[in-house]
């Protein structure tokens, strides 16, 4: 998290529908992609929701199936993480957990994970946000549907619960899969780090990579970015996601962008520098000029190279008598 660089986080969720094959999957592609992190989600769907929960309207597919029974088959068990974080470690990308309720808190705690994303459903849970901020960790907090004084008041739990507030950095975020892109309001982003103190990021829910990619252009530290094998398989965020190949180009363009930002000066380049005789011009003579002539506007005019008289002192040129003769386009000394 102190790094520099945004950090991007490959959201895997429930894409992998259950199965640790096409969890193992994405691992792969997240890692060849050159993400930072791939994020799942622990829960159980007992503690998450009651047996009657129905789905949000985004969640609906062809099952004949309510909330509660569509988060059984979603589930990741211990064991599950464990060779999940495992194949992490081989491809060289971090494992990253969503916990849902504070056994999951616990659980990720034992398999040692030293970051914790709190999502946008648990950014008013009083007593999930005590347990987490008591672990004086490194927290990531999507802040999908709510407002800046309820941030705030979920930041002061944090703290007051014992992390530091350097520690936790609040991810802009419009709780809609997809989100409308009139909806993102993304210049709340910046204002969520510079009213609160704390550093920012977003959590991307539009259909396409162009709004994170302007996210790194405001400052955002980290990027979340939900991502799917394809967007025909069964599961109710994969329409909401973007494919392998776009996940490629949210990174690259990431990058791109952080080379591009550079410093709050402006300064001529070294590239720029090898450009400047052959693009920029000189005052030269318009046509052939006789010795003690008078320079004026329509005998001199500009051309390239930049090697003689610059055109910024045409008005110190102009009005003087010429010491030599001159042809047409030659250099005036």
């Amino acid at each position: 998290m102190k790094k520099k660089k945004t950090l991007i986080i490959a959201e895997a969720g429930v894409n992998h529908n259950g199965k640790i094959k096409i969890a193992k999957e994405m691992i792969d592609v997240a890692s060849e992609a050159g993400a930072d992190f791939i994020k799942f989600q622990t829960f159980e769907a007992r503690k998450l929701a009651t047996k009657n929960a129905k789905k949000s309207n985004y969640q609906l597919d062809d099952k004949n199936e309510n909330q509660y029974q569509m988060l059984r088959r979603l589930e990741l068990t211990e064991k599950n993480h464990i060779e999940l974080i495992d194949h992490c470690r081989k491809r060289g990308i971090i494992f990253l957990s969503s916990p849902f309720d504070n056994e999951s808190i616990d659980m990720l705690t034992r398999l040692g994970q030293n970051i914790y994303k709190i999502p946008s459903g648990e950014n008013n849970n009083l007593p999930f946000l005590r347990k987490i901020g008591r672990l004086n960790k490194e927290i990531i907090m999507s802040s999908g549907m709510t407002t800046f004084q309820q941030i705030k008041d979920s930041v002061n739990v944090l703290v007051s619960s014992g992390t530091k507030k350097e520690k936790i950095t609040v991810l802009h975020c419009t709780s809609e899969y997809p989100a409308p892109y009139n909806e993102v309001n993304l210049l709340a982003m910046p204002e969520i780090g510079k009213k609160l103190g704390v550093n920012y990021g977003y959590s991307d829910h539009t259909e396409s990579i162009e709004i994170a990619v302007a996210a790194v252009a405001l400052g955002a530290r980290v990027i979340e970015k939900h991502f799917t094998l394809s967007k025909e398989m069964e599961g109710p965020d994969h329409k909401a996601s973007i494919v392998p190949e776009d996940l490629f180009k949210l990174v690259k363009f990431v990058r791109n962008i952080e080379k591009s930002l550079g410093i709050k000066k402006k300064i001529i380049t070294l590239s720029e520098q090898k450009n400047i005789i052959n693009v920029r011009k000189s005052i030269v003579a318009a046509y052939a000029i006789k010795k003690g002539e008078i320079f004026t506007e329509n005998n001199l005019t500009l051309k390239r190279p930049a090697t003689g008289i610059s055109p910024m002192k045409w008005d110190k040129v102009v009005g003087t008598v010429a010491t030599k003769s001159y042809i047409k386009d030659e250099l005036i000394k």
